[in-house]
């Protein structure tokens, strides 16, 4: 069984994982964000599926649609925004000697969740 779990943006699945990547769907729902947040061990490639994602790296903002994809390397400050009326969904790719879930440095959190994990 892959792992899953719900967050108060919306939710994300595991569809892969081995050794050096993990492959999840996410998925936004509309006007929700994820947190600010960094990682010392892997990078992400987020290719969108589904709606709008409008990304925050490195404080620039970069938009995608379907079939586009945004990079983030180790260690940028990024965050994935749904800022529309359409679930967001994304299929990201994380490479990296690490993938796992505490690997996040948050910088901001709309949740008030802890700084890491």
């Amino acid at each position: 069984m892959h792992d899953f779990d719900i967050r108060p943006w919306g939710e994300w699945q595991v569809l892969d994982e081995q050794d050096g990547f993990k492959v999840k769907r996410i998925v936004v729902h509309p006007g929700q964000r994820l947190s600010y947040q960094t990682h010392e061990h892997r990078a992400e490639t987020w290719v969108v599926v589904k709606g709008i994602c409008t990304a925050i790296i490195d404080g620039e903002v970069v938009v995608a649609g379907p079939g586009e994809s945004v990079f983030v390397e180790i260690g940028q400050a990024h965050r994935i925004t749904n800022a529309h009326d359409e679930l967001l969904v994304i299929v990201e790719v994380q490479l990296g000697a690490y993938t796992g879930e505490d690997d996040i440095c948050r910088l901001e959190d709309d949740y008030g969740r802890a700084a890491v994990g």
